[in-house]
């Protein structure tokens, strides 16, 4: 059973992911909260895997808090003008991001997803986000980056593209596991937490620019 908490200050907008959950045999809504601060409070308290979390919250807004959570998984929701946000909150440490509008079937395979150790993210999303900050990103990659294999560079490069472990593993002509492996040295050798991060990092070191083919 996965175990999920809703934090959103817009309480119709939890009830409706409530009732799209709670029709789901392995789902269960184990705790709610409408900001913030009281979303810390209540995960001192309950056991929950994943946190799909809002944005823009009082008191505290969804990024704080989610750079706060130490243990759960956070999904976070967004729409297309709060995009600056969603992309501070994956850096934060968030496992990837939704927009508010996403079909339940869809909010329903990233929670599973996530749950499961992988990472959410929309590669159009994520492209059309960073394209604004496409004029800030260093033009020299930063130092980690040299710490790499040409094959763990490779398997980095591909993730920020958005494929999947199984879509690198055909690429490559190797075996899934084999590409698993070498994520997780990514992971280890530039402290990064999980697949989103390594997206936004693919950006920010320049590998990868808006709008032009990743530096091979």
């Amino acid at each position: 059973m996965i175990r999920v908490m809703l934090v959103d200050d817009q309480e119709l907008l939890r009830a409706g992911f409530r009732m799209v959950l709670g029709a789901q045999p392995d789902i269960e809504v184990v705790a709610e909260a409408g900001d913030g601060v009281r979303a810390l409070e209540v995960l001192r308290e309950v056991e929950v895997d994943v946190v799909l979390m809002d944005v823009r919250m009082p008191r505290m807004d969804g990024v704080e808090a989610t750079r706060r959570i130490d243990g759960p998984k956070v999904l976070i929701l967004t729409t297309f003008d709060l995009d600056e946000y969603a992309f501070a909150a994956v850096k934060a440490g968030a496992s990837g991001f939704l927009l508010k509008d996403v079909p339940p079937a869809d909010l329903l395979t990233a929670i599973r997803a996530v749950h499961a150790g992988d990472a959410v993210v929309a590669p159009s999303t994520l492209k059309r986000m960073l394209t604004k900050f496409a004029a800030q990103l260093p033009t020299e990659e930063l130092a980690a980056a040299s710490e790499l294999t040409p094959r763990e560079r490779e398997v980095l490069l591909m993730v920020a593209r958005g494929l999947s472990n199984l879509e690198i593993a055909t690429e490559l002509e190797v075996a899934e596991a084999t590409v698993k492996t070498h994520l997780g040295r990514v992971l280890a050798k530039l402290g990064l937490r999980d697949r989103a991060q390594v997206v936004v990092y693919a950006y920010e070191a320049g590998l990868v620019v808006p709008s032009r083919q990743p530096k091979g």
